[in-house]
């Protein structure tokens, strides 16, 4: 990311004191022009607790004790949705794609024709609609991505998405789960994946092409009995034999989202069209009320998350419902601002790993920089933290046009709103965003069994360390968790949820849907919670992966990780133990920019590998980490009593992080298993 000249325009000793004189000018500006913003609920008393021993937090915005299920009359089903937007658009602009000329826009009535002669077409080969149909997905996000997902919409099928990165084993998993007959697949590349485990696959029948079909891959496909079909030739076949649609109904499934998992094969959850309406409009009616974030007709979002995850599905859910455009990034994640700039978004939905890494940038060529530009950049911050502290979120003032509007830029200039998901965000992070974009920060908590979230911190509300309130479709309870000393009684259990969001079960899984869910129909999520005095809920632990060691200390890897990520030193880190064992041991992903310099100062000013090798630099490192976890609170046998330094990183491609880039634990495991027995044996 290109940020360290953001502020390279603080050179000169003019711009200081054209700062200097207006610092005051800037507060009066402040103070006169910009407006708190009023939350739609108390931030006192964000949630209400309902009568009796289970202490369940509901949404003060419930109405009359039900769930909020819909806030529109005539959107009951993710179709309803799109048709909805159609019709306030005005047949405007709905799916933009990447060309080299720049994005070029398909309207809705045209997405709508495609979607239907897409439908018709499979029809015309064998293809039956309906709820048994599930239509697999095996795509980057794109435009042909959107138009078949609207063609499942159109005739109650049940679009299956297929991660780019689970590997072909698992695609073979779902798609035998599901019986998937029919695929539909962007690449050359990914077709020959599926092709080439097609005897694991023997329902799978026919392969439908996006990209041009080289005569290699008919070889191929003719070979193994695949039918291999062309994505504009099933349109055009299906223009001559279009069928009326068969829209779905509130309680018919929308989709299977397989959960990517860090352990065994991935689990495929079931969401109605009832399930993720609810959450659409739960989350509607949080973020509206400031009037900035209102979702309507020409809203514009660059959709780069991938699609296989609910995430980046409910932002899409939320811009069809209203009319807005979706924008295919180009496909190239490191050229991801160029298509920002060129789109110029609304909103940002992100991750925090993404996000920190912006944080990480800035903050890395402000440090670096002489005492002018440290001075004058945190003037700025500072500043805009003293209007959060009033309410204010903006980005008209002096100390905008002055400082951040170079950082605002990079995501377009128009950002409104940033949303974070799929892991907590540092409060340091949170903070920086709202002041340097000059924009709202929801986080949102919950997993894709949740409809996608069970709760979202409410705009208006600048605190930090919290995800935010229960939403309207569901309510939370904490359950008591013994072994880790947390229980209900004192506000911090297990985070349990339960409302018209919740998932339908896992296909064809009866087993793990009962492990999951509870005979009273409460979703036991794995995270540990505490409920706040305002409210809110804090996510503070996790339940799943703790392991016990020998001296009978429970430990929550995950818990000790987060810390040790403070370190400047650390861009990865796995605590690893077993109850055979005394201690915990870690392995470690230097930061590549930072360890380098910190190691020359210390006297070893060597390249990045070798640094990985050396024996004193990885003991500065743990003590590094260890004096870290110290004033972190952490206890004496939850800290790491030696590390191993890897300069490999891990990532979704290298099959070591999960496509939410959560650490894969076992794969982590068998990989560094012979290290782990010889970190033991010293």
């Amino acid at each position: 990311m290109p940020v360290e000249d953001i502020l390279s325009f603080l050179g000169n000793k003019s711009t200081v004191f054209a700062l200097g004189a207006v610092a005051m000018t800037s507060s009066y500006y402040l103070a006169t022009r910009a407006t708190p913003v009023k939350p739609v609920i108390d931030l006192k008393k964000q949630s209400i607790v309902l009568e009796g021993d289970e202490r369940i937090h509901v949404s003060p915005l419930m109405k009359n004790g039900k769930f909020l299920e819909y806030r529109y009359e005539d959107v009951r089903t993710v179709y309803d949705a799109f048709l909805r937007g159609r019709r306030l658009s005005g047949d405007g602009p709905c799916y933009g794609q990447s060309t080299t000329s720049g994005f070029v826009w398909t309207s809705y009535n045209e997405v709508y024709d495609l979607a239907q002669a897409l439908a018709c077409g499979l029809f015309s080969k064998g293809v039956v609609g309906g709820q048994d149909t599930l239509i697999g997905i095996y795509a980057q996000n794109r435009f042909e991505w959107g138009v078949s997902d609207v063609a499942c919409l159109m005739f109650s099928m049940v679009s299956v998405p297929l991660y780019d990165t689970l590997g072909s084993d698992a695609c073979s998993y779902i798609i035998n789960k599901g019986n998937i007959a029919s695929v539909i697949v962007d690449t050359d590349e990914r077709a020959r994946k599926l092709i080439s485990d097609v005897s694991e696959m023997k329902c799978l029948k026919r392969i439908i092409m996006v990209e041009e079909i080289s005569e290699d891959l008919k070889r191929i496909a003719e070979k193994e009995a695949v039918e291999l079909l062309g994505f504009y030739d099933i349109i055009e076949l299906g223009k001559n034999n279009l069928q009326e649609p068969m829209p779905p109904q509130p309680t018919d499934l929308h989709t299977v989202c397989n959960t990517s998992g860090t352990t065994g094969n991935p689990k495929g959850v079931m969401l109605t069209h009832r399930n993720i309406i609810a959450t659409a409009a739960s989350f509607q009616e949080i973020a509206e009320g400031p009037s900035e974030l209102k979702f309507e007709e020409g809203t514009t979002h660059l959709s780069y998350l991938p699609l296989a995850h609910m995430y980046e599905r409910l932002t899409h859910l939320m811009l069809l419902m209203h009319g807005g455009r979706i924008a295919f990034y180009s496909g190239d994640i490191k050229a991801i601002m160029k298509d920002l700039q060129a789109i110029k978004p609304d909103g940002f939905p992100s991750v925090p790993r993404l996000l920190n890494r912006v944080y990480d940038k800035v903050i890395q060529s402000v440090e670096s920089g002489g005492w002018l530009k440290r001075k004058l950049f945190y003037m700025a911050l500072n500043a805009k933290k003293r209007e959060l502290d009033r309410g204010i979120v903006t980005r008209t003032s002096i100390w905008d046009k002055l400082v951040f509007s170079k950082i605002q830029n990079m995501l377009g200039g128009n950002i409104k709103v940033v949303f974070s998901g799929a892991a907590p965000l540092a409060p340091d992070v949170m903070t920086f965003l709202r002041c340097a974009l000059g924009c709202h920060v929801i986080e949102g908590y919950g997993q894709t069994e949740s409809g996608v979230a069970v709760t979202f911190t409410v705009p208006g509300d600048h605190s930090t360390g919290h995800v935010g309130p229960p939403i309207s479709c569901c309510m939370i309870k904490l359950v008591d968790v013994p072994d880790m000393e947390y229980y209900a009684a004192n506000d911090k259990g297990e985070v349990c949820y339960k409302g018209v969001n919740i998932f339908k079960g896992y296909l064809n899984d009866p087993e793990k849907t009962k492990d999951a869910v509870d005979e009273d129909g409460w979703l036991h999520s794995g995270d540990i919670g505490q409920w706040l005095p305002n409210g809110t809920l804090k996510i503070i632990d996790r339940k799943k992966h703790i392991y016990k060691l020998a001296q009978g200390e429970y430990i929550a890897p995950e818990k000790i990780e987060n810390i040790y990520m403070k370190s400047s030193l650390v861009e990865q880190v796995w605590v690893h133990g077993d109850s055979f064992q005394s201690f915990s041991v870690g392995i470690v992903v230097p930061d590549r920019e930072t360890m380098p310099k910190w190691a020359a100062d210390k006297g070893f000013p060597c390249e990045y590998e070798e640094l990985c090798r050396n024996e004193e630099v990885k003991k500065m490192i743990l003590e590094n980490m260890q004096s870290i976890g110290k004033e972190s609170g952490l206890k004496s046998f939850e800290q790491v009593k030696i590390i191993h330094v890897t300069s490999v990183q891990w990532t979704v491609e290298n099959s070591l992080l999960t496509p939410t880039f959560k650490l894969k634990r076992p794969t982590l495991k068998k990989q560094f298993a012979e290290v782990i027995s010889r970190l033991y044996s010293k």
